[in-house]
């Protein structure tokens, strides 16, 4: 009897795969999935019972570090200590200074770094790291204020901590149930939670934020849009009056450093409408008598705007939910003041061509 291999399947662009090759898959998705709801499910549980009213130690650990005035030292072994890495940051970049202290060289010379106005985060899951367990007890003799992360409060570490907050019992995503995945995945996101809860409380709000990421994707978008104008009224940019003819308004258009949109106004001062190139193209094609109109019968009439207290990123949202070139800034009276070009926000990075 002949034994024929096994028929492949034809899928969209004539890829063939055998049957075991979609059994592979298959399997692949499910426990791919597995893992993330693994990790998933030990966050869900722990704000659950913050959602329960297990709130004590929480809001402890955040008197603590509220009143800190030195820095948030975060120390951890192994895994648990590049995830303290991650949460270090996070506290800085929120406006609580803070960096990470390893355990194994604190006890090694490194305890210069801690001050007694400090107060140091603890991150072991099981509780009993060597090192971590060390560290605490040699802080505590101190008089450092620590905050200690643990599976559950009987831990060694719990008991030497000020404040102690649990993971609970975690079953990790690894199928040995050994590398540490969905109990790594629990600390950071308990350190977020404090950073972001402690920001909350000392009122960090987006000019703080902007401080301390003036670089960047995040610090761009964090600018007044009234920082990032090329184009301003009374220097480069035309406002014309809702009389004047499209040959009118174009003459009294500069000739170098040209805006592609003409801001209309009416006899306050307030913008009532906008005329681009794209709108002259337009008119030009269906109207050779065009340039006599009135421009403003063939101007875009109450366009998006933004105002002088908006962002870059308002901006930006503009530009990618309505597909705007130009969009006009205007004063709290309704006045324009500006002109925000898409090229401008190009050459900013912050919207790609």
């Amino acid at each position: 009897m002949i034994d024929f291999p096994p028929r492949p399947l034809r899928l969209r662009g004539e890829i063939a795969l055998t049957m075991k090759q979609v059994e592979q898959q298959t399997d692949e998705a499910v426990f791919l999935a597995e893992c993330l709801r693994a990790e998933a499910e030990a966050v869900l549980r722990i704000a659950a019972r913050v959602d329960e009213g297990d709130l004590a130690n929480w809001q402890a650990a955040l008197d603590l570090l509220e009143r800190c005035d030195g820095h948030v030292l975060v120390s951890g072994m192994g895994k648990s200590g590049l995830v303290g890495a991650k949460i270090s940051a996070t506290f800085t970049s929120l406006g609580q200074p803070s960096h990470v202290l390893h355990p194994a060289e604190a006890i090694h010379g490194d305890m210069g770094k801690v001050r007694r106005n400090d107060v140091v985060l603890l991150l072991s899951y099981s509780g009993q790291t060597a090192e971590v367990v060390d560290l605490a007890m040699y802080l505590k003799q101190d008089r450092v204020k620590m905050v200690g992360i643990s599976c559950d409060a009987k831990t060694k570490l719990a008991t030497l901590c000020d404040v102690h907050l649990s993971t609970g019992d975690i079953t990790e995503a690894c199928p040995l149930n050994l590398a540490p995945t969905a109990s790594t995945t629990a600390m950071l996101a308990i350190g977020d939670a404090l950073a972001l809860a402690l920001s909350r409380r000392r009122n960090f709000g987006e000019d703080d934020f902007h401080k301390h990421h003036p670089g960047g994707m995040l610090g761009a978008g964090l600018r007044k849009i009234t920082e990032a104008l090329r184009f301003r009224v009374g220097e480069n940019l035309p406002v014309v009056s809702d009389q004047l003819s499209v040959r009118e308004a174009l003459e009294r258009t500069p000739g170098d450093r040209r805006a592609g949109a003409i801001l209309i106004v009416d006899q306050r001062q307030r913008l009532v409408g906008i005329f681009t190139d794209g709108d002259l193209r337009r008119l030009m094609l269906k109207d050779a008598e065009g340039m006599k109109r009135n421009i403003g019968q063939v101007m875009t009439p109450r366009p998006q705007y933004l105002t002088v207290d908006d962002l870059v990123r308002d901006a930006v949202r503009l530009v990618r939910e309505r597909r705007l070139d130009e969009i006009p800034v205007l004063d709290h009276d309704g006045k324009p003041v500006g002109l925000v070009d898409v090229q401008d926000l190009i050459a900013m990075k912050v919207v790609s061509e």
